[in-house]
């Protein structure tokens, strides 16, 4: 599967009309790959909020209940660190203070966050559409959060 060319795809839809094309890096995280190609197949993406989206820093989302303390009934994942940088469009799984918690929650980073590096999984990049990040609503929570209308995995 390395060889392939992934894609995750989050139609932001309602105001911040556009898609935003995630490349998967199953070459650098295979088991985050693998759980977030199963949950967009399922479904489970779609209708999710960001619940926490900090200007400078990043955007959240993957939560079902949108507050930042749910996850998917799956069990949760080992890390899988690499060493990819976060920086703007990088693409890493959310998780508790236990490096083995990532779960379904993800996030974007907006700027240089390299402060996580070796501490997050990251498992994609943001090939188009990061103006459609950058244009949600800002908070944690947000007032009127924006969403994920589907996702997509092709």
């Amino acid at each position: 599967m390395a060889d392939q060319k992934l894609t995750f795809t989050l139609d932001t839809g309602e105001g911040n009309t556009g898609d935003v094309v995630i490349k998967l890096r199953d070459d650098v995280a295979p088991n985050h790959v693998a759980r977030i190609t199963e949950l967009a197949k399922e479904g489970f993406y779609d209708g999710v909020v960001f619940h926490r989206v900090i200007p400078g820093f990043m955007a959240q989302g993957g939560d079902p209940t949108g507050t930042g303390m749910s996850g998917s009934d799956k069990p949760n994942l080992s890390q899988e660190f690499s060493n990819v940088p976060h920086v703007r469009g990088v693409c890493s799984m959310a998780r508790t203070q236990d490096p083995n918690s990532a779960n379904s929650q993800f996030f974007i980073v907006f700027d240089d966050a390299r402060f996580l590096d070796n501490q997050y999984t990251v498992w994609g990049e943001v090939e188009s559409g990061m103006e459609h990040v950058d244009a949600l609503p800002t908070g944690e929570p947000p007032a009127n959060p924006g969403k994920i209308v589907k996702a997509t995995v092709a």
